[in-house]
């Protein structure tokens, strides 16, 4: 598929994304606009692409697929070994997966796997693809954060403190590149309509049982725009923003009760 991606490069000059997380969620809305927008892309997760894959072919683009794990390093070497060389117009890093329950209640391997997907991988990835977006002088980046990193996660609180550390990382890159023709976006949503809370084990908490979650394509295409605008963040949704606002205000004991009260095991009753 690499070599498809390299013949259709030389022949339309078509621009290539590389989206992660692409299976489903966020990141299949934003392959999707991506590949909308004439764009070719890479697109990886740690589960099946295919039926991703075929619609994002029926729309037109050249598609490579890299089942892997990014929580690890083979895993980000294989997607990065999947562009063959060609330039990389987009990075939408959008790989990442939750943990409910009490930090003491979890086991240490999943932890671990958290933080190497939201933040290691994320960290390697960016730094492969960033060096070389700044060599060329060109290049857009899109970092899935979260407004759960601007409040301390209580039952969730391994996943929260990595959310602050893409909000915050995403933050300095822009800063750092803002000479260098690389712009660099954190897209902060809420709760999403998503498998997020299904594989974090939250189905039981008020939070995964709320009916009022964003629809991952009103989100996506809140993030994909703004990471079109140059914009530096976005928050998707109004009560959101708000939340954002608040949070920046109150004091963090009194934010880590408030997400007590919404992530605690059984909350949802």
């Amino acid at each position: 598929m690499t070599d498809a991606l390299n013949q259709t490069a030389a022949e339309t000059h078509r621009p290539l994304a590389v989206v992660t997380g692409a299976s489903s969620g966020i990141g299949y809305e934003l392959a999707k606009l991506f590949a909308e927008d004439g764009y070719d892309l890479v697109i990886a997760a740690d589960t099946s692409l295919a039926e991703a894959s075929q619609v994002l072919t029926g729309l037109g683009a050249q598609v490579a697929a890299v089942q892997a794990d990014l929580a690890t390093e083979d895993g980000v070497q294989s997607l990065y070994a999947a562009l063959g060389g060609r330039p990389v117009d987009a990075l939408a890093a959008n790989a990442g997966h939750g943990l409910g329950k009490g930090f003491l209640d979890q086991s240490f391997d999943d932890i671990v796997h958290v933080i190497n997907t939201n933040i290691t991988g994320t960290v390697r990835l960016a730094w492969l693809i960033g060096r070389d977006m700044r060599a060329r002088g060109r290049g857009r980046i899109l970092f899935t954060g979260s407004i759960a990193g601007l409040m301390p996660g209580s039952f969730q609180a391994v996943y929260n403190a990595s959310k602050a550390f893409v909000d915050s990382f995403s933050f300095a890159l822009r800063n750092e590149l803002k000479d260098d023709g690389v712009s660099v976006t954190v897209l902060m949503p809420g709760p999403v309509d998503t498998q997020f809370f299904a594989r974090a084990d939250m189905t039981d908490t008020k939070v995964g049982q709320d009916d009022g979650k964003a629809d991952p394509a009103d989100v996506a295409r809140t993030g994909y725009e703004a990471m079109k605008r140059g914009d530096g963040d976005v928050v998707a949704g109004f009560g959101n923003k708000l939340q954002a606002a608040m949070a920046a205000v109150t004091p963090q004991t009194v934010l880590a009760e408030q997400h007590r009260k919404m992530a605690e095991p059984g909350s949802g009753g």
